[in-house]
This record gives structure tokens, sequence and C-alpha cells, in this order.
């Protein structure tokens, strides 16, 4: 329990962004040049663990893992993501499927605005872009959406795509933190090295 609140509040805790549209907003749009990303979302993914609903999706029937990954979603509603590693983990049904991605070979991103008991957004006319799942659970995936005119809480969902009904099914991944995660971990050594650095230069 206390993992699957962690994921819920993890992905939807801290980040929100509003969309701005490019016409006749040019004033606005210098606002946005202070920020770097220009309104943009960007969060770690990490894997899924049973039992979750986000937007009306479901996770899936295993637990999965991400060794790493990340997704962006830009103001214009493009969705980025890049996982390695996205293996179903401990805990499965079948123990033999632990390390592997089973039968799923393609996956594709959705965007959820308001938090776990939010909405999906909307796709434009041409549907769902999906993108291979290597056998070591590698995939960048490029989506584009319909962003409404604000978008708080966003959370960026991996689901399996199925080629045969030309459809996203159950989700595998989503933005979030985990807790003690190493990828963390060498981002704060990072950060405290550069501190230390920085003081040397002081004496």
């Amino acid at each position: 329990m206390q993992i699957k609140t962690l994921l819920t509040v993890g992905a939807i805790a801290a980040f929100s962004f509003t969309a701005l549209a490019d016409d006749g907003h040019d004033n606005n749009n210098n606002n946005n040049n202070n920020n770097n990303n220009n309104g943009s979302f960007q969060s770690s993914v990490i894997g899924s663990v049973t039992g979750l609903m986000i937007g009306g999706v479901v996770s899936g029937g295993a637990p999965w893992v991400v060794n790493q990954g990340g997704a962006s979603v830009s103001s214009d509603g493009r969705i980025h993501v890049e996982v390695q590693g996205l293996l179903i983990g401990a805990g499965a049904s079948d123990p033999t499927l632990a390390g592997t991605t089973a039968t799923v070979t393609m996956v594709g991103a959705a965007l959820v605005c308001g938090g776990s008991g939010g909405a999906l957004v909307a796709l434009p006319a041409a549907g769902v872009t999906p993108s291979p799942l290597s056998s070591l659970g590698n995939a960048v995936i490029d989506q584009a959406t319909m962003m409404p005119a604000a978008c708080l809480g966003p959370v960026v969902l991996v689901q399996i795509f199925n080629p045969a009904a030309a459809q996203l099914g159950p989700f595998i991944a989503a933005t979030g933190l985990t807790p003690n995660a190493a990828q963390n971990q060498n981002q704060n050594q990072n950060q405290n090295n550069n501190n230390h650095g920085g003081g040397d230069h002081g004496h």
C-alpha cells in the first residue's frame, strides 16, 4: 500500500504547467523565455505496480521496473519518453517472466491532466504513435496530444500497445519518484561534488 501511495503522490504532487497558445501572445512568451523548458514538464519514469488506476487507465497485471527513464511534455503537448530496462519485476504470478518483457513488444505514451483521478488528454487525428520495446526493455516514444489550455498535475503513462486492436492497453510505467532511487542518489552526489568544488575556490 505504501508503494502505491508513493507512486501516486510522486507522480502528481508537485508538477503542473500551463500550455500557452502561440497566436497573438508574444508578450506572454517573453515571460516563458525565463524558463529554458518553455513551460514544459519533465520527470523521471518508474515502473508500475498492480492494482493502480490513473486517469481511468489500469496498471498491468504484473509489477514492472525501470532501470532508467525520463519523460517530458512540451507546452504544445508533445510527449517524449525514453526508458531503459523496462522489465517485469519480482512478484509476477509467473516467476519465469521476471526480467523480461513477456509478450509486450510495442508501447505508447499518453498524458493525463488532473493527477491520478484526472482524465486522458485527447490525441490528434493521427492517433497513437507506438514504438517498439526491445527485449532489453528499451524504448523511445514520441507522441503528439491535443494539449488543453492548462494541465494541472500532469502524469505521463507508458502503456502496452496492442497491434491487433491498434490501441493502447494497461500502463506499465508512469512519471513518478522512487525513494532512494540510484539515479536520485547520483544526482545528489553530483550536486554535492559541485558544491564542494565551488567552495574550494574560496580558499
